[in-house]
Parts: structure tokens; C-alpha cells; sequence
């Protein structure tokens, strides 16, 4: 009998302690390239001698170091070691050389070139080619706690606050790429935090990656009281109970201090040469303030501000500041002015309710739409950071994926996934291009579409009304899928209520429900309302049988197809479930 039980008291022991494993269990052991070596090759020499060095090099050097070894090409090894920034010096050797037992006595990497090996307080990588300073944000292992929290949404707005504040430091105030954290969510919780670069990369590289392990929380570990995300080049995690050495930690994260100016010697010697000093730098200081004041006087003679200048830039920094702070990637402007020849008119995709779009290739070779919006213009500049906020926190696949933003000079430009069959309405009303559309493919269309706002209204954590819904904003992709786009105009939605009101009616008429065009009254039933408008343009003859008494049979587009196309065509539009029961699917 307690033969029987040993496995199941082992599996709960495992799962109490989800995301705190054994400081010598590995979280992740990973050899992504399939390049063996050959054993007694130059190579393995070169990468036994790399992995002997490297833990005493990293515990007596703050827990960081890196390292090559050979000198004939492609005999090379590349190692990086290093633990985290709270462990102490005898913690981190003791790891490290744990991390190169296991690498060697792995049956899959043990005769790999790449490899990167992670432990709770430590991590070790070596590769047959050079890989210091390079950014990488793939997410390789994320691990979550079982237990779920209490109070979900406050839980999750708090741990939003505290990653993003930890982020923030990690990646520009900590010589060391390290910060940890709290924040109180009621008297009895708390959640503790940490977030980590790979202390070679760049101050902006670690922010990107510490954005895309952040921005994984919700498909990892949604809603649970403990989690952790490890990418190549950074990690984070969170618990209610604390997990690192608060003391160790606040040390390492404080700045290095500032070298001393060495002693200072008294006597006459020394009084002369601070009279001297005085006699000279108090004219030159003198000289140099009236130099200023006299520059600040012709600045602002020169000078003629206008009051609306003012406002507007006190906006844009407003929005600017607002989308830095969301979870987007910053995309540098550099970046995507080389992946769209520099905003070509040949790449262009067309003009949208606040400027244009554009079509880009990065250099991984990602196609990627652009919108891009200037700065020196009030309109849209609210409509952008509403768009930035909303789909940064919404994940689903009939919704456009934002995949970031870039707020530099004069520019403000959103990034989106490039969808290769634009937007419906190029279908749509294009002669020639509207016989592709079959009644079986437009009914996906229309399908895809309500599930987008099914998912908008009742099963995001959000609920929004997006209020300008309409076949330009229904993009398609290479399957011909729709995805909602657009959210500029969306709304939140309190949860509990069921209507609102607006005295800015926005959107496009044609498609507004008669409520919300002549009062300003909006709910899902606005959305449903322009769907049905867009639905009546992908099927032509709805408008008509909703007047006549006619049979679909009759009526129906012969594109559509023969009469199976046709019955479940007058199904739809009687409102009827599909036979067999089931959902209803129009």
C-alpha cells in the first residue's frame, strides 16, 4: 500500500513547489543547434579548457564572465557564465560547477557545440561562435505556481506595476542588468519580483527583452500567485514569497561608487594653491554666467510661442510617456525607416483614418505593416495611444497583432504583423477580385469576424466596444482569416454595465448603429450593428430578403455556389441553428 502512495505524495511535493525548484535541479537544458563534435577533437580541448575556467573567472568577478578559447578558425569555443546577482561568491562557484557536470554528463549535449545550461542562481552557455552583446528575447522556459491568486484583477494590475518598475531599473539604473522588487496587493500579500539581462548586452536590448518576457505572463501564468519566463538573453519571475537575498540584492543593484581623489595634504604649500585656484576659476565662473544670461535673453527675444504650440506639445509628451510605459516593443526609428526604403510611396499600403500604412521588411526578413502618424499633428494622437494600450493586452487570432511602437524625432509609428491580402473592402468592391469570394469563403469571413467580437465583448479580460467596425478594418491574411484592426476608437467597457454614452460620436456612418449616430449611445449591440452592415456587403442580397419575401434560391449572388451554399445562406438569415443542432454559426 505505501508503495502505491510514494509516487503520488512525490508528484504533490513537485507541484507545491512549482516554480521553485532545487537550486541543483536545471530549469531549462537546452541545445538548439544539431552541430555535434567529434570527441578528441581540437574543439572539445578548446571547450573543456572554456568550461574549467569559467566559474572561477564568474565567482571572482561579481558572478559574471565570458570567454574564448583556440585560435584556429572554427576550432573556436565561446562560454558566458553567470549567476544571479544575489548570490554570494562560494553560492555562485558551487553552481557553476554544477551546471558543467551536467553538461557533460547529458546524453543530448554533451557532444553539442551550442549549449545553454540554467539553474535557479545560475546559467552557463558556450557555442562554437561568438554570441557576446547579441540580443536574443526567444523565450526558452516559463514555469508557473499551481495555486491560483486571490483577486485576480487587482493581483495582475500590481504584478504589471512591479514588472514594468523592475524593468525599468534592470535595464538602466543596475551596473549589473539586475533588480527585485515588491508591491502589496492586500495586508496579507505581497508579490516579490525579479527581472535579469545577460549582463554584456546593451542597456535598450535588455529593456526589449525584459518587454517580451513581461509581455508572456498572461500565456504562461495568468492569473497564479507565481511565475518565471527565461529567454536567451534575460529572465524574470514572481512569487508571494520572497526568494532572494533582499540584502545581497539591494547592494548589487546600487551604482558602482565613484573612484576617490586620493588624499589631501594641509599646509602653507596647500593654502597658496587653493588661493590661487579661487583667484582664477571665480572670473572664469563670472565670465561664463554672464555668458548664459545673455544667450537666454536673445532665446527668448527670438522666440514667439503660441499658446496651442504649447498645448499640443504638452499632449505629445503626454502620449509619448504613455506609450512608453505600455508593454509594446520600442522599435528603433532607424530600423524601420531601412525596412520601408524610407517610407517609399512604393511600399505604401494605403491611408488610414490617421495616416498612412506602410509595407516593410525587416532584417530577419519579418514582413511587417507600418502606420505611420506625425507628431506635429493633434489628430490621432489620442486614437494611437488608445490603439497601443488596448491590443498590447489582447491576444487572440481574429484580432490584428500589434507587435510594437516607435516614438522617436517627429515620428510616432505603430508596428503591426503584415497580413498578405490587405483589407476586406479591397475584395470587397473590387469587380474583378470579388469572384474569389464563394459563399463558403465569405461565411468564414463572417464567422471569423464574430468571433474576433465575441472575444472583444465577453472573453477578454477587457471588455470593448470597438465603435468602428467595417470592411476596411477587417484585414485577411495569406488563409484568407479576417482580423480585426483598428482599435483607436475602441472603448472600454465596464463589466457590469450594459450601455454607454458619448458626446463625441466617432466612426463611420454608414455603419453606426441609428442609437449611437443620433445620441451617442453605445454597447456590443453597436459593434453587432456594423456587422451586419459589413455582412450585408459580403452578402449582397441579405439587404434585399430582409424587404422581400423572396427565396434565397433566387436572389443569391451565383457566385455563392449551388443550392447546399444557398441553404445554409436562407439558414443564416432566418437566424437557425446548422442542422444537427450544435452552435449557431450565423
Amino acid at each position: 500500500m505505501h508503495h502505491r502512495l510514494l509516487p503520488i505524495l512525490l508528484l504533490c511535493s513537485s507541484l507545491l513547489v512549482a516554480t521553485t525548484n532545487a537550486d541543483n535541479e536545471p530549469q531549462y537544458k537546452g541545445c538548439p543547434s544539431d552541430a555535434n563534435y567529434t570527441r578528441g577533437s581540437a574543439f572539445q580541448a578548446n571547450l573543456d579548457a572554456l568550461l574549467s575556467s569559467l566559474p572561477a573567472a564568474a565567482a571572482s568577478t561579481s558572478g559574471f564572465a565570458e570567454n574564448a578559447t583556440g585560435a584556429a578558425p572554427g576550432q573556436q569555443a565561446y562560454g558566458l557564465a553567470q549567476c544571479r546577482a544575489d548570490v554570494n561568491a562560494s553560492d555562485c562557484r558551487v553552481c557553476l560547477d554544477g551546471l558543467v557536470q551536467d553538461m557533460a554528463s547529458d546524453i543530448n549535449c554533451s557532444v553539442q557545440k551550442n549549449a545553454m545550461f540554467i539553474y535557479d542562481k545560475c546559467k552557463l552557455r558556450h557555442s562554437n561562435t561568438s554570441f557576446f552583446g547579441d540580443l536574443d528575447t526567444s523565450v526558452v522556459f516559463s514555469a508557473w505556481n499551481w495555486r491560483n491568486a486571490t483577486g485576480p484583477e487587482q493581483f495582475t494590475s500590481q504584478l504589471g506595476s512591479l514588472m514594468s518598475s523592475l524593468r525599468t531599473k534592470a535595464a538602466y539604473e543596475s551596473p549589473r542588468r539586475f533588480a527585485v522588487g515588491s508591491v502589496t496587493v492586500t495586508p496579507l500579500v505581497n508579490i516579490y519580483g525579479m527581472a535579469q539581462c545577460t549582463r554584456n548586452v546593451a542597456a535598450d536590448d535588455c529593456n526589449r527583452c525584459l518587454v517580451g518576457a513581461v509581455n508572456y505572463i498572461p500565456t504562461c501564468c495568468d492569473g497564479k500567485q507565481g511565475g518565471r519566463v527565461i529567454s536567451w538573453s534575460c529572465s524574470i519571475r514572481f512569487e508571494v514569497e520572497p526568494f532572494y537575498n533582499a540584502q545581497a540584492a539591494e547592494e548589487a543593484m546600487s551604482p558602482a561608487p565613484a573612484p576617490g581623489g586620493g588624499s589631501v595634504n594641509g599646509g602653507a604649500g596647500s593654502n597658496h594653491t587653493v588661493r590661487t585656484a579661487l583667484l582664477v576659476s571665480i572670473p572664469v565662473a563670472v565670465a561664463l554666467l554672464v555668458l548664459l544670461l545673455v544667450a537666454v535673453y536673445l532665446c527668448r527675444r527670438n522666440r514667439k510661442p503660441h499658446k496651442h504650440v504649447q498645448i499640443a506639445t504638452a499632449r505629445h509628451e503626454d502620449i509619448d510617456e504613455g506609450m512608453r510605459s505600455s508593454e509594446s516593443l520600442l522599435y528603433d526609428l532607424s530600423m524601420l525607416r531601412a525596412a520601408t526604403d524610407n517610407f517609399s510611396e512604393e511600399n505604401k499600403l494605403g491611408e488610414g483614418g490617421f495616416g498612412p500604412v506602410y509595407k516593410g521588411t525587416l532584417q530577419n526578413g519579418q514582413d511587417i505593416a507600418v502606420k505611420r502618424l506625425s507628431a506635429t499633428s493633434q489628430q490621432g494622437q489620442v486614437e494611437m495611444k488608445n490603439e497601443v494600450f488596448l491590443l498590447a493586452k489582447l491576444q487572440h487570432r481574429n484580432l490584428v497583432r500589434l507587435l510594437g511602437c516607435c516614438i522617436e524625432e517627429h515620428e510616432r509609428l505603430l508596428v503591426y504583423e503584415f497580413l498578405t491580402n490587405n483589407s476586406l473592402d479591397k475584395i470587397l468592391f473590387d469587380p474583378a477580385r470579388q469572384q474569389e469570394l464563394g459563399w463558403g469563403l465569405r461565411h468564414k469571413i463572417i464567422e471569423g469576424i464574430g468571433r474576433g467580437l465575441l472575444y472583444l465583448h465577453e472573453d477578454s479580460r477587457l471588455t470593448i466596444i470597438h465603435r468602428d467596425l467595417k470592411a476596411s478594418n477587417i484585414l485577411l491574411d495569406g488563409d484568407m482569416n479576417p482580423k480585426i484592426s483598428d482599435f483607436g476608437l475602441a472603448k472600454l467597457f465596464n463589466i457590469e454595465s450594459s450601455v454607454g454614452n458619448t458626446s463625441h460620436i466617432a466612426g463611420t456612418y454608414g455603419y453606426m448603429s441609428p442609437e449611437y449616430a443620433l445620441h451617442g449611445i453605445f454597447s456590443a449591440k453597436s459593434d453587432v450593428s456594423a456587422t451586419a452592415s459589413s455582412s450585408s456587403r459580403s452578402s449582397p442580397a441579405g439587404a434585399t430578403l430582409t424587404r422581400m419575401r423572396l427565396d434565397p434560391l433566387k436572389i443569391c449572388s451565383p457566385m455563392f455556389g449551388g443550392t447546399g451554399a444557398a441553404g445554409t445562406f436562407r439558414r443564416c438569415l432566418r437566424g437557425a441553428p446548422p442542422r444537427g443542432g450544435g452552435r449557431r454559426r450565423c
